[in-house]
């Protein structure tokens, strides 16, 4: 699976918070299923909830939900476009250590296509497939807290 550790990735880029101690950043996998029909080849789909954890942050949370929109918008858009995968595809939770930290947990439903080939001379290939691009306009998947103004402000451009 590769989306969990390309959001992981991204996050760490992102975040100017995590960039400084990205131990506080973890990932889960949970729930995870594999669908395979009885086409003629051995293609599959991993389906998964993406737990994030983000531990003593002090950061505003739009700082994290901006750039995981921006991800979510290039590698799972169906969360965003699709009205009822939307409704279940994006939660989150938040532990409220004291007035200036917080624990927070966001669960992503993913999924993630493996397209199975085996050419003339039987070698097998495996290949994750990317996914259709259509994201928003609006949302920039680099997009980069405090860049556009304050930590918690994000400008869009007329």
């Amino acid at each position: 699976m590769n989306k969990p550790e390309s959001l992981r990735a991204h996050l760490l880029a992102t975040v100017a918070d995590l960039k400084h101690d990205p131990d506080r950043l973890l990932i889960f996998i949970d729930n995870g299923k594999i669908r395979c029909t009885a086409a003629p080849s051995l293609s599959f789909e991993y389906g998964f909830d993406l737990q994030i954890i983000i531990t003593n942050f002090a950061g505003h949370p739009d700082s994290i939900m901006l750039p995981l929109l921006g991800w979510v918008s290039v590698n799972q858009s169906e969360l965003m476009e699709n009205l009822n995968k939307s409704a279940e595809g994006i939660k989150f939770e938040a532990d409220i250590i004291d007035r200036s930290k917080v624990d927070m947990s966001i669960t992503l439903r993913l999924t993630e296509r493996v397209v199975v080939r085996k050419d003339a001379e039987g070698n097998t290939t495996i290949t994750h497939a990317g996914e259709p691009q259509r994201a928003a306009a609006f949302l920039d998947p680099s997009w980069i807290p405090g860049a556009q103004g304050t930590g918690s402000e994000w400008v869009v451009p007329e």
